[in-house]
This record gives C-alpha cells, sequence and structure tokens, in this order.
C-alpha cells in the first residue's frame, strides 16, 4: 500500500489517498491528517474503513502531491555508508577522524534535519543556501515512525547539504543541513509491509543540467553499517516524538568534488518499492 497527501485542482484542502496505479483513491471526506492514520494501530484496516467514505477517484495527474507529513520533526542519520564517511573525512578541513570515529561507533550519528516549512514535497524546489559555494543532493531512505517510533512505511528523502560549510568546522553541520527548502520528501510513502526485503531496495540518483544528466549514481541499502531498529533506537532515547517522526537513514551517493548544485538543476531521487522524488532547484532566498 501506498498513501499520499495531495490537493486537486478545484480544492485546495489537504486530503489523504491511496495510490492506486495511476490514480488516487480519497481517504474519508473533507480536510485530513496523515499522521491521524499512520499513528493507527491497525493501518491497512482503517484504510479499507475509510475507502468507502471517501468520494470520487482523482486521476493521478490531477492532483498535487503534497511532503508527506503534517507536524513530524525530521531528523537524519549521517554515516551510514563508508561512502559518506570517505566524502566528509575528505571534505573536513579539521575534524577528518571524527567521522571515521563515527562510523565504527556504537552511537551514531544523529541530527535535527527540518520541521515541516522547511520540507518541500514533489516538483518543489529545493535550495542552495545564499552562502555556500559546494551544496550537494543526498539521497536517502526515509523512515516514517509512529509517535511510539513503531516503523509505518517508507518515503524518499533529499538531505540537501552544504558540503564547504560542514567541512570547514564539523560544529558548523546544523548550519549546512538546517535552513528553508533544504528537506524534500516524497512522492508518497509506501507501509512497511509493502516494502522489499532491505537486501533488494536500490536508491538511484540523477541530477539533469540544462536537459542533460550531469550526474548519475547508484548504491543499496545492504551496503548500510546500521540497522532500522538500530537508529531508531538511538533516537528515541531520552526524546519523546508526539506527532510521529521522520528519519533519513544516510547517504551513499556522493557527487564528485568539483560538482554543486546550481539554480535550474533537477535532482531525482529513486528507491526500489517507493517511487521517484524529483525537484528543481533554486539558489538564493525562498519565494514567498
Amino acid at each position: 500500500m501506498r498513501i499520499a497527501k495531495f490537493t486537486t485542482r478545484d480544492d485546495d484542502v489537504p486530503r489523504v489517498g491511496l495510490l492506486d496505479d495511476d490514480r488516487l483513491r480519497p481517504l474519508g471526506a473533507g480536510p485530513q491528517r496523515l499522521s491521524a492514520l499512520l499513528h493507527d494501530d491497525d493501518v491497512a484496516g482503517r484504510i479499507n474503513e475509510l475507502l468507502s467514505a471517501g468520494g470520487s477517484v482523482v486521476p493521478l495527474d490531477a492532483a498535487r502531491l503534497l511532503a508527506p507529513l503534517d507536524e513530524q520533526e525530521v531528523w537524519g542519520a549521517g554515516v551510514t555508508y563508508e561512502r559518506s564517511k570517505v566524502a566528509r573525512q575528505e571534505e573536513s578541513e579539521q575534524g577528518g577522524s571524527f567521522y571515521d570515529l563515527v562510523y565504527r561507533a556504537a552511537r551514531p550519528e544523529l541530527f535535527f534535519k527540518a520541521t515541516p516549512s522547511r520540507v518541500v514535497g514533489p516538483g518543489q524546489a529545493i535550495r542552495v543556501r545564499q552562502d555556500t559555494a559546494w551544496c550537494v543532493p543526498e539521497p536517502e531512505l526515509a523512515l516514517v515512525l509512529s509517535p511510539s517510533l513503531r516503523l509505518v512505511g517508507f518515503t524518499v528523502g533529499n538531505d540537501v547539504s552544504a558540503r564547504d560549510i560542514e567541512g570547514e568546522n564539523p560544529l558548523y553541520l546544523p548550519q549546512a543541513k538546517v535552513y528553508d527548502a533544504s528537506c524534500a520528501l516524497g512522492p508518497w510513502i509506501t507501509l512497511a509491509p509493502a516494502m522489499p526485503e532491505r537486501s533488494a531496495i536500490g536508491i538511484k540518483l540523477e541530477i539533469d543540467r540544462d536537459g542533460v544528466t550531469t550526474f548519475a549514481g547508484s548504491t543499496s541499502i545492504a551496503r548500510m553499517a546500521r540497522r532500522f531498529d538500530e537508529l531508531i533506537d538511538w533516537l528515541g532515547r531520552d526524546n519523546l516524538f508526539p506527532n510521529g517522526v521522520v528519519l533519513l537513514t544516510g547517504t551513499g551517493i556522493v557527487p564528485p568534488d568539483e560538482f554543486s548544485l546550481r539554480e535550474g538543476d533537477v535532482v531525482r531521487i529513486t528507491i526500489d518499492g517507493i517511487g521517484t522524488l524529483s525537484n528543481p532547484v533554486i539558489q538564493g532566498a525562498k519565494p514567498a
């Protein structure tokens, strides 16, 4: 099952729908909260209950997909792939050894990434902050967790990062990672029982510039050094998430050092079992 949050051309009230091929079957009538469904003890059962009251089917091309979250915070896990460890060692002027230690340590690197207002959905623009000259997308599998930290589903995440800012000093990580439109999620959530086995989940990144693919790379979740339950356990230590939380699980695809996102680029991230999240790139101030 795949669940989307959307509006239509005729109605800008957010709704929740079940993805059925190339159409959305609304779940219930009127405005809805995605979290009210995802945090139910029996998500599949609740979906079946709501389908009968959902009204007319909406063609997917007539819907505007929104980021699949309500009031959930977004957190990130870093240095979960060896490729990411190497890249962050290379970019860092002072803290290269830190990343090797974190990669091998029992405690993972976990950091706050975004409030809902800083998250964009499918087709919306991610942003290169104004004071960076080296910014990259980070394609990541995102875990969708309930308030009790139950793994409910998965979506595609893009942890946009200013590598030069973090590389200057690891203590600048919040500035490199947390700013308006620095995170994209979507296009929908695949419920956990419908996902492929971990070893079969691949991730692909493509970046188009001037109509040409300027970078492409791929990896597999099987290359992650951390288990999902391990990351969830550490995230929940001395932390409460009354609205649930989305946890990005790190990246294993890193563009070459000479590459930086620029305005007009289009970033596409495809994850097996979910789909493709596509976002254009802007630089500078976020549009009002």
